[in-house]
């Protein structure tokens, strides 16, 4: 036996910590102890009911893990292999990580990085992945540092946080967005030359505005992304993967058809195997393992869903790192 955080529907929502045993988990062809999860902004989604993240009830949340295989009927895993899960619908139409055990599939898992421990892999989790996925993207398109200040939105969240600590930590000159003035320092150590209040983006703005970013990672949408468009600068990219303030994009064709900007989406859920390896090789390389102290927070399985409801409260910052046994 061991405890799971299972969001059931029958017929009314709740979100409760259970005691399962193995009978309870889905199909797979690898079994893991899991050692940490995580709380995303999915994860508050789904545990809240805010949203319908989930398609398959009852589901055990947690779209994140880390753990140890303990039984694997594929030759890709062995028993004792440290792996690492993100994404793949896990927690949404598959059982997730936010359990004392987990069964997935085989060609959903990364070996994980020798730089990084469980807790550490969890306290970068999908939001620093996904941070990981913008860097590179920016980079493929020749973002490169010193040729302009780099822009990161909803900066004191997982995502903007991992993705604040990696541009510095590459010599990119990183402007901080947030609506949190107090968490300045916070955002300073973590790399950040400048911080500004998120208000300075979040309202309709002109289609073409003053060029300020060669480069922008965005995790918020809507107008927010439109006019980190209309201020980014000629040739310059942004790379968007979340929509905190709103799934729609109130913006004009204008930054694309006469700066030449370009609007780069990343996907973190179903990215294949090649890139999330690259990702987290990176990963590996370029972020500070010292950092992740600074900014995550670790609690008990049982603190899941109060956690989760903090999130949607836009009361954390940085990670939520969850001891799961």
């Amino acid at each position: 036996m061991f405890q799971a955080l299972v969001l059931e529907r029958d017929p009314e929502f709740s979100a409760q910590l259970k005691k399962v045993d193995d009978a309870f988990l889905p199909e797979g062809d690898v079994t893991i102890d899991v050692d940490y999860s995580t709380i995303n902004y999915k994860d508050g989604l789904a545990i809240t009911n805010k949203s319908p993240v989930v398609r398959s009830w009852p589901m055990i949340a947690g779209i994140d893990g880390a753990g140890t295989v303990v039984d694997s009927a594929s030759p890709l895993w062995r028993q004792g292999d440290a792996v690492v899960l993100n994404g793949f619908g896990v927690g949404e139409t598959h059982k997730g990580c936010l359990a004392g055990r987990a069964r997935l599939k085989a060609g959903w898992l990364v070996c994980r990085p020798a730089a990084f421990s469980a807790k550490q892999a969890m306290a970068i989790g999908t939001a620093g992945y996904t941070a990981m996925l913008c860097v590179l993207a920016l980079e493929r398109h020749g973002v490169r540092p010193g040729e302009g200040d780099v822009l990161v939105t909803g900066a004191t969240g997982g995502v903007g946080s991992v993705a604040v600590a990696l541009l510095a930590k590459l010599g990119h000159k990183v402007t901080a967005a947030t609506g949190k003035s107090t968490e300045e320092p916070y955002l300073r150590r973590l790399g950040a030359a400048a911080v500004i209040d998120r208000n300075e983006l979040s309202s309709p703005g002109k289609p073409l505005q003053k060029e300020r970013w060669a480069g922008v990672v965005d995790a918020v949408g809507s107008h927010t992304l439109a006019n980190a468009c209309a201020q980014t600068r000629y040739g310059g990219a942004v790379a968007a993967c979340g929509l905190a303030q709103g799934m729609d994009l109130p913006a004009s064709v204008a930054p694309f058809i006469l700066r030449g900007v370009a609007l780069l989406g990343v996907d973190s859920v179903m990215a294949p195997l090649a890139a999330r390896e690259q990702a987290w090789s990176r990963l590996a390389r370029d972020l500070d393992p010292e950092l992740l102290d600074t900014i995550t927070t670790e609690i008990p399985l049982a603190s899941a869903i109060e956690a989760a409801q903090k999130l949607m409260a836009g009361q954390v910052r940085g990670r939520i790192v969850v001891k799961t046994r």
